[in-house]
């Protein structure tokens, strides 16, 4: 017994150091020059290899380090570089017939740079093409190499990519870079999944079938793949404008299926505390678009099909496209919005730098808008027609912020404002927002009309006219308690001879969270004031000498809004 015990120790002892002793007999290194041929004519790029060593223990080849040169077009330094490149082979053919089957390659803690050219074509797109297998000619396999190449199990792990272009030295970083690839063949159809972190924690996961790999173009290369992304953050990625202070952190699901150079993605993004507008601050609810897109990858455009965008109940339909172009991204969408239920938008207004005054709420109404946006999506502008039917401001006391209209009309607006029709063309920039045909219909006041911006600091800049109704310029001439001896004045003013309301010019400044109704008789203001009066001055006859002056009216108007506040 202790005999057969001895002999299986002195077995198993030789065994040891056989396996210790043998990968330094066996002369690992003379399998360089095939290694590095192989993978060159491969890839059509100079693979280069450090020093090998064998792990009978693994059953594999390791390279201390890795180079992939890059198409030359684009840059001289390495494509991809790595610490280690191991390589899983048979044991036993490589022993006994010195022939390298191999089983599997892992390229650990590689990085990766990916540089596209002004024309939106990237370095990777002739990786395996025939258009740089420079070195691949010169190898007595040739293309054939490639056709023959195929791996059980590839994976790179822990790497990391910088994004870049030709013309610039502003690059963005990937970390945890991990791509698996099973049965690997550059003439066949494989499963593959790549994982990698975002800026600022967001993660990417893609996960499907590739192949066979286009010879001419990589990119070209059929892809069918489950996309997910969470946690983008979008200003760190250079489609929004960070200096400005734009963002939004974007999730995604969704399918992309590509082939003959066409590519298409749907499926459901959500983008989180947005914000578009330089001097807003981000909204406190998400907007989500259900969408589909087709990419043509020769011409780098691409197609939104109707797509729909929602935020909360309200929804709007979005369609139109886009290019690449070097750095940026340039889109065409049209927006067309019916019926959007305005209390569900309040909560986004601020992304767009709109507040609604402290303390007030919108508690009903319909927004339509009818939008173009256009221009790259760091600079994104926005031209067309808004409009809110039946609104309710609730909180809003507009008599109270504006004191002397109130006062000329002796009528109160009450608490809150209610809105018949509200409608302006706007412009959306980063910079700020111009209204320009803004009208608004007040029941309980009359029509609003002027123009205006909102600033980047969310400054208001609106120089506003108020055409007080009929009934109300009526009622004014009652109440000479409440503006003195003005009362008796607009009651001659609406009774001689003016069909029309009376009109008051005034300016809204502040900031949309807190608005400044400021009095405004001089300039353009008061020369418009005066156009509406008019109709009670300018004749010669003898009756219209007897109605008051305009210039009068003015006066006592200007005294009016000069009126301390209490």
């Amino acid at each position: 017994m202790k005999g057969k015990l001895r002999i299986v120790l002195i077995v198993v002892g030789i065994l040891i150091v056989l396996i210790l002793i043998v990968p330094f007999l066996i002369p690992v290194n003379q399998f360089r020059p095939t290694i590095e041929e192989k993978a060159s004519a491969a890839l059509g790029r100079k693979v280069q290899l450090g020093n090998l060593s064998l792990s009978l223990i693994t059953g594999s080849l390791s390279a201390d380090n890795l180079s992939i040169g890059d198409d030359p077009k684009f840059s001289s330094s390495p494509f991809l570089t790595a610490k280690s490149f191991n390589v899983g082979v048979e044991i036993l053919p490589l022993i006994f017939s010195k022939s390298l089957n191999i089983t599997g390659v892992t390229i650990d803690t590689p990085q990766v740079t990916l540089l596209h050219n002004p024309a939106g074509v990237w370095n990777f797109s002739s990786l395996g093409g025939a258009s740089t297998k420079s070195e691949a000619k010169k190898s007595s396999s040739g293309p054939s190499a490639a056709a023959d190449l195929s791996i059980a199990k590839f994976v790179l792990k822990n790497g990391k990519i910088i994004v870049g272009a030709t013309n610039s030295q502003k690059r963005s970083a990937y970390d945890n870079l991990n791509i698996t690839a099973s049965d690997f063949s550059m003439t066949s159809k494989f499963p593959v999944t790549v994982t990698a972190d975002l800026p600022s924690g967001g993660k990417f996961k893609l996960e499907g079938n590739a192949g066979p790999i286009d010879q001419a173009d990589t990119s070209l290369t059929p892809l069918n793949a489950k996309l997910t992304i969470s946690s983008l953050n979008l200003a760190s990625t250079g489609f929004l404008d960070s200096s400005a202070g734009l963002g939004g952190i974007l999730d995604l699901d969704g399918t992309l299926a590509s082939r003959g150079g066409a590519a298409e993605t749907r499926g459901n993004a959500k983008l989180s505390k947005a914000l578009l507008v330089a001097g807003g601050s981000p909204a406190s609810v998400p907007v989500t678009v259900d969408f589909n897109t087709k990419y043509d990858l020769r011409k780098n455009t691409g197609i939104l099909n109707q797509s729909v965008l929602k935020i909360g109940a309200a929804a709007a339909h979005l369609g139109g496209t886009y290019k690449t172009e070097g750095e940026a991204t340039v889109v065409k969408i049209k927006l067309d919005a019916k019926d959007m239920p305005a209390r569900d938008l309040q909560a986004f207004l601020p992304a767009l730098g709109i507040n609604v005054p402290k303390g007030a709420s919108l508690q009903a109404g319909a927004l339509n808008a009818d939008l173009n946006i256009s221009g790259p999506t760091n600079r994104l502008v926005t031209t067309g027609n808004v409009g809110l039917f039946n609104g309710k401001l609730a909180g809003f006391d507009l008599g109270s912020k504006m004191s002397a209209i109130s006062a000329l009309t002796g009528l109160k607006t009450g608490s809150d404002l209610n809105i018949e029709k509200l409608t302006s063309d706007l412009r959306m920039a980063p910079d700020g927002i111009k209204a320009d045909n803004f009208l608004a219909i007040v029941p309980s006041l009359g029509n609003l009309t002027g123009t205006g911006t909102v600033d980047s600091r969310n400054d208001l800049d609106f120089k506003m006219v108020a055409t007080l109704s009929s009934s109300q310029s009526a009622a004014a001439s009652s109440t000479g308690g409440a503006a003195g001896g003005l009362g008796d004045l607009l009651g001659k003013v609406t009774g001689g001879g003016c069909k029309s309301g009376l009109t008051v010019p005034f300016q809204i400044k502040g900031t949309t969270s807190d608005p400044k109704f400021v009095p405004d008789v001089g300039g353009l203001a008061a020369d418009m004031f005066k156009s509406k009066l008019g109709c009670l001055g300018g004749s010669s006859t003898a009756a219209d000498k007897s109605q008051p002056n305009p210039s009068n009216a003015v006066d006592a108007l200007t005294g009016l809004f000069k009126k301390k506040k209490p």
